[in-house]
């Protein structure tokens, strides 16, 4: 299943671990704090546990949202 996850985080040490933790699990950068992929739902659960667990106490926003096939396939995307 697709997912999406975003995140705004203040700390540059954190986040980077963030970025790496979501191009370990095969998600792909779409934007400088939005990655995307096709990961199960178990492996999106270990995923945000993780990202969660790296944020720990520090200030930060962090949303993992699956989305459907049916919804990815209507996005609409402009990447000129």
């Amino acid at each position: 299943m697709r997912c999406l996850l975003i995140y705004d985080i203040v700390d540059d040490r954190i986040r980077a671990k963030i970025a790496d933790a979501c191009l370990d699990y095969g998600l792909d950068r779409i934007q400088y704090s939005a990655f995307c992929g096709d990961i199960s739902r178990n492996y999106q659960e270990e995923l945000f546990r993780k990202v969660t667990d790296l944020l720990g106490e520090q200030e930060g926003n962090i949303q993992l949202i699956p989305i459907c096939g049916k919804d990815w396939a209507n996005r609409r995307e402009n990447s000129g």
